[in-house]
């Protein structure tokens, strides 16, 4: 009687059409294993990284449009009135100081991809204040040698402790952008033209990163810098919620 070896199938899931996908993106292999060939879905790990990696897809996907009701309200006012140029330059240091440093880090997109669409969306609303204002060459001066900064700083020609002292410095220059937009708030009584959509989202943004750049980077020196931009932008949200009534148009009102 002829023997017959039983060869044990490997295991499929449902999910396997994804499965790239959910590899490139999501999670890695053994975590995909434990949870749909394994069906562990309780495994702490690998709920972590999947958390992380969903958060920052989120974040990145939400960094596409999260300035963009500030644009089109800078544009439908024609006014950049309340917002402060040198709060955007420094917000535009940090991020770009973020960006650079991720890159030369080679974290992954997921990690920092963000800054990216922060950076477009923050020198466009640098040019419209300047814009509004009435200097609208010294707008375009501004786009041409900050872009030409970018691509001295991302490339070869520029040593890693440069990189590395402009992340340090991301710190310092959130603290003093965002406490510059704060004391212009108190002082106009008013928040202006700042939108409250652009303002919220970033705080949930910076809050989320907080755990991202932990689980993802292990930098402490990206998760001190996510912490200290949460404070500052939670610190601008409040205003919001305590100027939400006032605007330029009534300060007028009570001064005449």
């Amino acid at each position: 009687m002829a023997s017959h070896v039983m060869e044990e199938l490997p295991k499929t899931s449902v999910l396997d059409p994804l499965k790239g996908l959910l590899l490139t993106y999501f999670m890695p292999e053994s975590c995909y294993d434990e949870f749909f060939l394994n069906f562990n879905f309780l495994d702490v790990p690998c709920l972590k990284i999947v958390l992380s990696k969903g958060l920052g897809i989120g974040i990145i996907l939400g960094s596409v449009m999260v300035k963009l009701p500030q644009i089109l309200k800078l544009m439908g006012a024609k006014s950049a009135d309340g917002l402060s140029f040198n709060s955007v330059l420094l917000e535009l240091l940090a991020i770009t100081g973020t960006m650079a440093y991720s890159i030369a880090n080679s974290f992954p997109f997921s990690a920092w991809g963000e800054a990216l669409f922060l950076m477009l969306q923050t020198v466009t609303i640098g040019f419209l204040i300047m814009h509004y204002g009435g200097n609208t060459v010294k707008g375009v001066l501004f786009l041409v040698v900050y872009f030409g900064l970018v691509a001295l700083l991302l490339s070869p020609v520029t040593p890693m402790p440069v990189v590395m002292a402009m992340q340090a410095s991301n710190m310092p220059a959130i603290i003093i952008g965002r406490l510059i937009q704060v004391v212009t708030n108190y002082r106009n009584g008013h928040t202006g033209q700042l939108s409250a959509i652009t303002v919220f989202m970033l705080f949930a943004g910076s809050l989320a990163r907080i755990f991202t750049s932990i689980q993802e980077t292990g930098d402490s020196l990206m998760a001190l810098t996510y912490v200290i931009s949460s404070s500052c932008n939670g610190l601008i949200a409040a205003q919001l919620l305590y100027y939400w009534n006032s605007s330029p148009a009534l300060k007028k009102k009570k001064k005449v």
